[in-house]
């Protein structure tokens, strides 16, 4: 950890770089549900039921409301700062039939073609993606 005696000021440190979210434990233990949720979309009956009627089936969970919103709302950065894991939200997207990197295209201010291009073309650059302190 180069120094640092303290691992939550360590992981904080990552919070500066533009569009990253770090999978911390402080993150894993918020989004325990909203993961588990998710991962319940790989049985058939459960996507069936989620298709039924989304908030019902949410409502089955102890996800927070700010959490259940996000989710109905499509929303994965939100998500993911709600503790959400992206492999286990590409549940959500495979369950909506959309594809891994169209969903990834939501998550930026780019259409999908753009993300598309950009990802083809040896994706984003690091100009201006670094650590906001300059320190890296």
């Amino acid at each position: 950890m180069s120094g640092h005696s303290d691992i939550h000021a360590y992981l904080a440190e990552f919070d500066d770089i533009p569009g990253t979210r770090v999978y911390t434990a402080q993150r894993a233990r918020a989004g325990y549900h909203l993961n588990q949720f998710a991962m319940s979309l790989m049985k058939a009956e459960n996507r069936e039921r989620w298709k039924a009627g989304e908030r019902e089936y949410l409502d089955q969970w102890p996800l927070t409301e700010d959490q259940k919103l996000a989710v109905l709302a499509r929303d994965y950065n939100r998500m993911l700062d709600l503790g959400g894991n992206i492999y286990f939200l590409s549940k959500i997207f495979s369950t909506d039939g959309i594809p891994f990197a169209e969903a990834c295209s939501t998550m930026t201010n780019m259409t999908f073609p753009e993300y598309r291009q950009m990802m083809l073309d040896g994706g984003r650059s690091p100009v201006g993606n670094r650590s906001i302190k300059g320190n890296y």
